[in-house]
């Protein structure tokens, strides 16, 4: 892991696997996350002849944070980190709060996006016709809620959670996501998936809770781009029986990106559809 200093002054916590010059996967982590890295999908990366790269969003583990920052903001730092690299172009990924970052960078940066994966993506708090807390578990309903009375009720909450946080281990995620995870997830949620998830949620709120409360805020206020401007290839993955981010979510924006490739799979969770179509997901991806 390195810490690069962008033009503006901020700093942006980045992790690169895989061998210089390599073609760029450049992955969104989620709500919370950091630029943790998880081993299947390194793997996955170079198995295709890929580098993964992540980083953590402003606020997140060592990143500076970028207050009042939109979804569209976050295309400034992947620019920035292509430009690190030294690379042209770029596949981008994301998962789960992601989502949103990954099609914006597809929206905004089609010179050198080519193309995006979003998987389990939250959609638009706005969108038309979604009733965007419908179907989701207990602690999102709680946290959305708080968002939506701004910063500082929200802060408040995190707060609280993050002791916990700071200290989880592998054993304890099932329990941490309670009322946020099916059967089929807390199937999923073991070895070396389990150990990925505590290691990252650590990393994340290392630090403090900025960058976990400035994804929601973003999440419920306009993404600052249009969703009908993505011209590249889209793939997106859902699952039925998702309790973070509803399935509802995915089939709105299925039918809302130009010419996306969608898989709305029946029997899937949040967590199992990331653990279970990994492959899947980057043979489709990097056939692009």
């Amino acid at each position: 892991m390195s810490v690069i200093t962008l033009r503006d002054g901020r700093a942006l916590e980045v992790e690169v696997s895989g061998p210089d010059g390599a073609p760029v996967l450049l992955f969104c982590h989620g709500t919370p996350g950091a630029s943790t890295q998880y081993d299947a999908f390194v793997r996955g990366a170079s198995d295709r002849g890929m580098r993964l790269v992540t980083w953590s969003r402003p606020g997140y583990g060592a990143s500076t944070r970028r207050p009042g920052r939109t979804v569209a903001d976050d295309v400034d730092d992947v620019a920035a980190v292509l430009d690190h690299l030294g690379a042209q172009t770029c596949l981008v990924a994301g998962w789960s709060g992601g989502g949103p970052h990954a099609l914006a960078a597809g929206a905004l940066l089609p010179h050198r996006v080519r193309a995006v994966l979003c998987i389990a993506g939250v959609a638009p708090y706005d969108a038309d016709g979604l009733s965007f807390l419908a179907g989701m578990g207990e602690d999102n309903i709680e946290e959305f809620g708080l968002a939506l009375e701004g910063e500082a009720p929200l802060r408040a909450w995190l707060d609280q959670e993050r002791p916990e946080l700071l200290t989880l281990t592998a054993d304890d995620v099932v329990a941490s996501l309670d009322t946020l995870i099916p059967p089929v997830d807390e199937a999923a949620l073991t070895g070396e998936f389990a150990a990925y998830l505590a290691a990252e949620f650590r990393q994340a709120v290392a630090v403090g809770m900025d960058g976990w409360i400035d994804d929601d805020l973003a999440f419920t206020r306009p993404w600052g781009f249009d969703l009908g401007a993505i011209a590249v290839p889209t793939y997106l993955w859902q699952g039925s029986e998702d309790l973070m981010v509803p399935f509802a979510h995915g089939q709105w924006l299925a039918k809302r990106i130009p010419g996306v490739t969608a898989h709305l799979e029946p029997g899937e969770g949040h967590l199992s559809i990331a653990v279970g179509a990994l492959d899947r997901m980057l043979d489709e991806l990097a056939a692009s």
